[in-house]
């Protein structure tokens, strides 16, 4: 079966039982590089390597894409190891959201997290 993904494209990832994505089951994750059976994709804490197995897409129309695409640059610019647990698990509940847009508390939460970690 052919990878048919595009680069940009908004996935979610299915963990099933792959040790390598344990806590990653449900994340969307953007398609950036494409290969034969697999996709180098990024989600909300960085970049992996992922089976197409493990993948199903959202289906998300282009504009959504760069709604997730925002999103996700967003996070990385927070993102480090040596985050609070809490500010942790905010981000990676963004991380899981299988809607292409924030509501309004979750966008004010996320400028209170780049207001304070943003400019490092």
């Amino acid at each position: 079966m052919p990878n048919t993904y595009q680069i940009g494209e908004v996935c979610q990832i299915l963990a099933k039982d792959n040790p390598e994505l344990r806590g990653k089951g449900g994340c969307w994750a953007i398609v950036s590089q494409v290969n034969d059976f697999s996709c180098t994709v990024r989600m909300w804490d960085g970049e992996y390597a992922v089976g197409l197995q493990h993948l199903k897409s959202f289906n998300y129309l282009p504009q959504e894409c760069q709604q997730i695409q925002s999103l996700s640059d967003r996070l990385a610019r927070i993102y480090s190891d040596s985050l609070e647990e809490t500010v942790k698990s905010l981000l990676q509940s963004l991380g899981k959201l299988n809607r292409p847009y924030l509501t309004a508390v979750e966008e004010k939460l996320l400028n209170v997290l780049e207001s304070e970690y943003g400019e490092r």
